[in-house]
This record gives C-alpha cells, structure tokens and sequence, in this order.
C-alpha cells in the first residue's frame, strides 16, 4: 500500500500501556482462543466474560470514557501511524457513499485489555467495534499473530482488519445492527449464528467497499495488496480456525462464515465500490 504521507485522522485514542482494570495471566494464541470458543459454544456462556474470568479481569459494562490522559490524535510510532491512515482513509470513503448519515468513529489502540460501552475486554478476542460507544478497539500485536500463527501478512492484509470493524460502524449507523440484534433476540441459537454470519460476511464486503475507493480515486492500492486482503479473509474463516483447534467443522456453531464465504464477500466489495452489493440478508447463496 501506498500509505506513507497520507492524511492521519484525529478519531485515534492511544491507550496502549494504560491498565484498565486487574489483569492476570497472559495473553491467549490463537489455539487458547478456539479452545475458549469452544468452551463458550457448549456451555452457552458469553465468551468475553470466559476471557475476563480467565484473565481477571472485572467487568464495568459503563466505563466508556476513555481515562483522561490518553492522548488524541495520530500516534508518533510507525504502525500507529499506518492504523491512523487507514482509519483517516476510510472516513473519506464512508463520508462520500453516506454523505451527512456517516459519522466518525474513533479507533481506540490498547495492549492487553481495554474498557469500552460494551465492558472490559481482554485483547483476545482480537479487534472489535463497540456500538455502544462507536469505536474500534485494535491491539496492534494482533497483526503479528495474523502474520505469525495465521499465515496472513501485508499491510492490506491489515487495513483490511481496520476497515471490515469499521464496516461494523457503517452496519450500525444504518440499523442493521439494532435490527440484527432484536431478531436474534428472539430467535434459536442456530439462527442467531446464521445472523451473525450474514453481519461479518457484509462487513467483510464493507471492507472491500473502502478498498476499492483507495484504489480507484486515491491509488493507495499496489499489485498483490488485494490478493493480501483475500488471504487474511481465508486465514480467519470459521471452518479453517475450526480444523486448526479441533480438528473437524461445525458450520452450526459458525459466527463469521467460511473463508470461502469470506473471500467471496470480500471480493465483491473490492470490484463493485457499491454497498449495495453488499446485501448478505438477501443473498440465498453466501
């Protein structure tokens, strides 16, 4: 990507070094993290609140405002700069398909845990979008395990991972997230699963939305950086985290979709540019 010099946004909170509350043990790899997936899926408990019991961590579901020192605006290090860019990035693209509808959301970088609207949540269950408060929470390390454990590297491969939790963003200015939520709310655990699927699958073609902006209008876009893109939407499809931690597929218990379902979407986001493509509620073929 061609992403040196180009505008950082302001929405970025550096809260990394900053202890939101007790923090025990360490952080969970890839393998500790399908386990406690696992775990959350046979016993119908909340897989964030398994990671605070694991690691200590005390849950304060109205601790949304960030602790007054941490600081605003671009970071100084390099790969906060890179995140500060994409995020800046993608706010041009989202202000140009939404128009007044969109708003900023703030990326918020933190190591180990963090609070947020939704709770305090340990760096293990990777990046995440909070409606509750409208912001992207990133610890930066999780682009090593993408590279390291995943197979998955390349700066795409991470502003792909930044764009797709904002695309959670875009999902909840639009209502799809309430309306997700209210039918899941009334529906079985399969279904509530399937819905989950439709909602990262649109994130993921969200992502590809952006992308194709950066490139067409901005040429932040190399060769190979969306075939980088396309494997990090394989490197974390539900069927292939499933082989890696158990040994066999479940696609009942899938909450993100298959990698071949996440490439697809990916993919279609990256050659139209048009969120409306990225309908996965009315597709009968995901």
């Amino acid at each position: 990507m061609r992403w040196e010099g180009q505008r950082e946004s302001d929405n970025v909170e550096d809260r990394r070094g900053m202890a939101p509350a007790r923090v025990g043990g360490g952080k969970l790899g890839i393998a500790g993290i399908i386990l406690l997936l696992a775990v959350s899926y046979f016993t119908g408990i909340n897989p964030v609140t398994l990671l605070n019991m694991l690691n200590g961590v005390q849950e304060i579901p109205d601790s949304s405002a960030p602790p007054e020192s941490a600081p605003t605006g671009s970071p100084d290090d390099q790969l906060g700069k890179f995140a500060s860019i994409v995020l800046a990035d993608t706010e041009t693209t989202w202000r140009q398909l939404l128009g007044p509808q969109y708003e900023d959301p703030r990326l918020v970088l933190f190591t180990g845990a963090v609070h947020s609207a939704c709770g305090t949540t340990s760096s293990a269950v990777g990046p995440f979008y909070c409606p509750g408060d409208h912001k992207v929470y990133l610890d930066l390390s999780f682009f090593n395990e993408m590279a390291r454990r995943l197979g998955a590297p390349g700066d795409f491969a991470q502003a792909y991972v930044i764009a797709h939790e904002v695309g959670h963003h875009v999902q909840n200015l639009m209502g799809i997230a309430e309306k997700v939520r209210r039918l899941q709310h009334q529906a079985s655990e399969r279904e509530g699963n399937a819905l989950s699927v439709r909602m990262e699958l649109q994130a993921d073609c969200f992502a590809g939305v952006w992308g194709h902006h950066a490139k067409r209008e901005r040429n932040l876009i190399e060769p190979g950086d969306f075939e980088e893109g396309l494997k990090a939407a394989a490197a974390i499809g539900d069927d292939r985290l499933q082989k890696m931690g158990q040994g066999y597929v479940q696609p009942e218990s899938w909450t993100h979709g298959s990698s071949e379902q996440r490439m697809t979407w990916l993919r279609k986001g990256l050659e139209t540019g048009d969120p409306k493509a990225c309908d996965t509620f009315a597709s009968n073929r995901l």
